[in-house]
C-alpha cells in the first residue's frame, strides 16, 4: 500500500510539471480503460423534482447504465446569484446516482452565462458587426474573451470541482458544452484584445502590413490603433480573415487553460471528457493542434446522418491519440424527431468499430420548454419511459458482452489524412469578392471526405491529424486532400515524411497559399516540387476523366491541374483531353514516395489509387462487405454494421455463431435494416 502511495504521488508530481503527461490516459491505469464500455445518458436535473429524480435514476439503474453526464447548460442552477452557492439540490442528486452505482461525468457550466452577470458586467454581452450589443437571446452568446467572463466562470469551476473532487461518484471531469459553438464578439474591448494578439504574432506594424498584403487596394495600416477587427459575414480579405479566426481560437484556447487549472489543482486524478465541437462554423478553435494541453479522451456529440460523416468526424475528435473515444452525446430522439427503432442501437455499435468506449445519450428527460423544448429523450413529457429507454438498455446488454470480447477496439492506423483549423478557413474566407471562393471548386470538408470513404468502405482505420502535431513515422501512408493552405512547418513536415520513406498523396488545389494565407511566388506545390518531381501552375475548370490501368474514372468536379513532370513517373491520364495528360503522377524521393493527383479529392477517383497503394505498402482491408455495412475484427470474431435502412444479406466464412443474437449463420449473415451482430466461429 505504501508503494503504490509512492507511485501515485510521482505520477501526480510529473502530471504537474508536464502537462501532456496530465493529460495521459497510459499514465494513470484506474483510469477507463480495455475490457470496460460505457452506455449511459446525459441528465439535466435543474428542472426535475428530487421525487423525479429518484423515479429517473432508478430507471437508469434498471437500464444498466453505468454513466450519467450532469451540470453542463446550468450555471445558475449552482450561482443563482452572484457568489451566493447552491449545491442542495445537486448534492441529493449525487446522493442518488451514486447509491445506484451510477458514475457521473461532472461537466463545469461556462456556457450560456448567468444572465446577472451580463446584466452587472456588459463586457460578456456580445456585439455584432455593426457594433450593436446584443441581449443573450440563446446559448453561447457570451464574450469568453472577456476578462470578467473568465474570471468568473472559472471561480465556478473552482467551487464545483472543488465540492466534488472527492465524491465517490465522479468519474471525469468536462469542460463546458460545445465550446467551440459559441460567437464572435466585435467590441472595442475585442478589438484591443486583437490588436495584442497580433502584436505578439507579428512584433511590428511592418511586418503585419506585409502579412496583410494592404499594399493591395490602398489599405495600408499606419499605426497599430487603426486596427480594426475583419469581418466574418462580409467582404474583407483572406489574409485578415484566417488572422481572426485564429484570434477567437486562441480565446477559446485560453478559457480551456482555465479549467484544465482547475482540474489539476482539485482532482488530477480524473480524466478530462468535454464535448468541444470544435468545428462549429460559428466560432470552432484548433483541437487538433492543442488537444494534449486540455484533453485526456477524445470526446463528442454524434449525430452522423450517415456513416461517411459520422466515421470522419469521430476520426477527427481521436487524432492522434491511441486512447478510447468516448461519445458522451449521443443521438437518441432528436430536435422535432422521435426517432426511429434501432437508430441508436446501429451507431452506438459503429462508435465501437471507430474506437469508440461509451455512448451516452441525448437526454433522459424530455424538455418541457426552452430552446429545445420539441426534443424528445428516453422518456416522454409526460415521465412515462418510451420505446428509446427500452433501445438504450439494449445497448447496455450489448456492450455489457462486448467488452469481455476485445472492446474497446485499441485504433492502430497507419493511413492518415491531414487537417488544420488554419486550412478549412483557409479555403472558405469571407466574402462575396474573394476569388479563392471563385477558385475552390470543392470545399476542403467534401475533399476530406472523398478521401475518407473509400478508406471506410473498405474497413481499413484512419486518423485524422493535424502535420505538425503529431509523431508522422507512426503512419505508412498520409494523404493531403485539397490542403490549400500547407504552412512551413507542415511543408518541412511533409519533406521529412517522405525522405524517410513514408508515401505521400497530395491532391489539386494543395500547397497554393503560405503561412499568411497569401499565394506563394514560388512554382507548386510549393516547397514540395523536388518531393513531387513536378510543377503546376495552370488549370480548367474542367471534368476529367482518369484512366487508371484498364478503369476509365468519370470525376465529379470540374477542376483539374496540368501537371509538369520532371522526374516523376506517370501513374494515369486523363482520356478526355488533348494529348491525354498526366492524372496522377509519383515520384521517389530519399526513401519514399510522393503522388500528386491532379483532380480535387474525390471518391470515385481515390478508391482505386489508395487500393493499389495499400496493398503495396502492406495495409491489409479489413473484412469484405456489402455498401452501407462496416466490420472490424476484434480478438478472432467480427462485428457487422448495417447502417442501410434495407436488410443486406453479408457473405460469411464458413459456420459462424452470432455472440449479440444468439443465431445460427452459414455462408451468408443476414442483417436486419439498421441490424449489427458479432460473429465467432461456431464450436
Amino acid at each position: 500500500m505504501k508503494l503504490k502511495k509512492t507511485l501515485l504521488a510521482c505520477t501526480l508530481a510529473l502530471a504537474a510539471l508536464n502537462p501532456a503527461f496530465a493529460q495521459s490516459a497510459e499514465g494513470l491505469p484506474d483510469w477507463p480503460g480495455a475490457g470496460q464500455l460505457f452506455a449511459g445518458v446525459n441528465y439535466q436535473p435543474v428542472d426535475r423534482t428530487l421525487e423525479q429524480v429518484k423515479r429517473d435514476v432508478a430507471l437508469m439503474k434498471q437500464s444498466a447504465f453505468k454513466v450519467v453526464r450532469m451540470g453542463d447548460l446550468a450555471w445558475d442552477y449552482f450561482e443563482p446569484e452572484e457568489g451566493k452557492f447552491d449545491f442542495k439540490h445537486f448534492d441529493a442528486v449525487m446522493a442518488e446516482v451514486h447509491a445506484a452505482g451510477i458514475k457521473v461525468i461532472l461537466d463545469i457550466p461556462g456556457q450560456p452565462a448567468p444572465m446577472w452577470l451580463h446584466h452587472k458586467y456588459p463586457g460578456v454581452d456580445i456585439v455584432n458587426q455593426a457594433g450593436t450589443r446584443l441581449a443573450p437571446a440563446e446559448r453561447y452568446m457570451d464574450n469568453t474573451a472577456d476578462p470578467d467572463y473568465r474570471r468568473l466562470a472559472t471561480r465556478m469551476a473552482d467551487t464545483l470541482v472543488k465540492r466534488y473532487a472527492k465524491h465517490p461518484a465522479v468519474l471525469a471531469v468536462g469542460y463546458d458544452n460545445e465550446v467551440g459553438n459559441g460567437f464572435m464578439s466585435y467590441s472595442e474591448a475585442d478589438r484591443k484584445r486583437f490588436v495584442e494578439w497580433l502584436k505578439k504574432r507579428y512584433g511590428s506594424i511592418e511586418t503585419l502590413n506585409k502579412a496583410w498584403a494592404t499594399q493591395r487596394w490602398s489599405r495600408r495600416i499606419g499605426k497599430w490603433d487603426e486596427v480594426r477587427l475583419p469581418l466574418a459575414d462580409g467582404p474583407g480579405p483572406a489574409e485578415r480573415y484566417l488572422d481572426l479566426r485564429r484570434f477567437w481560437s486562441d480565446m477559446t484556447l485560453a478559457t480551456l487553460a482555465d479549467r484544465e487549472a482547475v482540474r489539476r489543482r482539485h482532482t488530477p486524478d480524473k480524466p478530462v471528457l468535454s464535448n468541444y465541437w470544435d468545428w462549429s462554423g460559428r466560432k470552432g478553435f484548433d483541437y487538433l493542434g492543442s488537444y494534449r494541453d486540455h484533453t485526456t479522451f477524445g470526446a463528442m456529440g454524434f449525430y452522423a446522418g450517415d456513416a461517411i460523416n459520422g466515421g470522419w468526424k469521430a476520426a477527427l475528435i481521436k487524432g492522434g491519440m491511441t486512447v478510447p473515444t468516448w461519445f458522451n452525446e449521443f443521438t437518441a430522439g432528436g430536435g422535432g424527431s422521435y426517432g426511429s427503432k434501432g437508430w441508436s442501437r446501429m451507431w452506438a455499435h459503429f462508435v465501437l468499430l471507430m474506437g469508440g468506449q461509451a455512448a451516452l445519450a441525448w437526454t433522459f428527460n424530455s424538455h418541457l420548454g426552452g430552446e429545445e423544448q420539441a426534443l424528445w429523450g428516453l422518456i416522454d413529457h409526460d415521465d412515462r419511459p418510451s420505446w428509446r429507454l427500452a433501445e438504450w438498455a439494449r445497448i447496455a446488454g450489448d456492450y455489457a458482452k462486448l467488452e469481455k470480447l476485445g472492446f474497446p477496439r485499441k485504433v492502430e492506423p497507419k493511413v492518415a489524412i491531414a487537417y488544420s483549423f488554419d486550412n478549412v478557413h483557409a479555403t472558405s474566407p469571407n466574402g462575396p469578392s474573394n476569388t479563392v471562393r471563385q477558385y475552390i471548386k470543392a470545399p476542403y470538408i467534401k475533399q476530406a471526405h472523398g478521401a475518407f470513404e473509400p478508406l471506410l468502405k473498405d474497413n481499413i482505420d484512419v486518423a485524422v491529424i493535424k502535420l505538425t502535431y503529431e509523431d508522422l513515422s507512426r503512419y505508412r501512408l498520409i494523404i493531403l486532400p485539397g490542403m490549400y493552405l500547407l504552412d512551413k512547418a507542415a511543408t518541412e513536415a511533409v519533406r521529412k515524411f517522405v525522405a524517410e520513406g513514408g508515401t505521400v498523396v497530395m491532391t489539386a488545389q494543395s500547397a497554393k497559399v503560405d503561412d499568411n494565407n497569401q499565394w506563394h511566388a514560388t512554382p507548386k506545390p510549393a516547397g514540395l516540387t523536388d518531393v513531387f518531381g513536378l510543377r503546376t501552375n495552370e488549370f480548367y475548370d474542367w471534368v476529367g476523366t482518369v484512366k487508371l490501368g484498364d478503369e476509365e474514372i468519370k470525376g465529379t468536379v470540374n477542376h483539374f491541374e496540368v501537371l509538369e513532370p520532371s522526374t516523376a513517373q506517370v501513374l494515369a491520364r486523363f482520356s478526355n483531353f488533348d494529348g491525354q495528360p498526366p492524372a496522377i503522377t509519383v515520384n521517389s524521393f530519399g526513401k519514399g514516395r510522393a503522388v500528386y493527383v491532379a483532380t480535387t479529392a474525390q471518391a470515385p477517383i481515390m478508391k482505386p489509387l489508395l487500393r493499389q497503394l495499400c496493398t503495396e505498402l502492406g495495409i491489409a482491408p479489413g473484412p469484405k462487405t456489402p455498401d452501407g455495412v462496416y466490420a472490424r475484427a476484434v480478438d478472432g470474431r467480427v462485428l457487422y454494421v448495417n447502417t442501410n435502412w434495407t436488410p443486406v444479406d453479408v457473405p460469411i466464412s464458413g459456420a459462424m455463431q452470432g455472440v449479440l443474437g444468439g443465431q445460427r449463420w452459414d455462408k451468408t449473415l443476414k442483417l436486419e435494416a439498421l441490424g449489427v451482430e458479432m460473429l465467432e466461429p461456431r464450436n
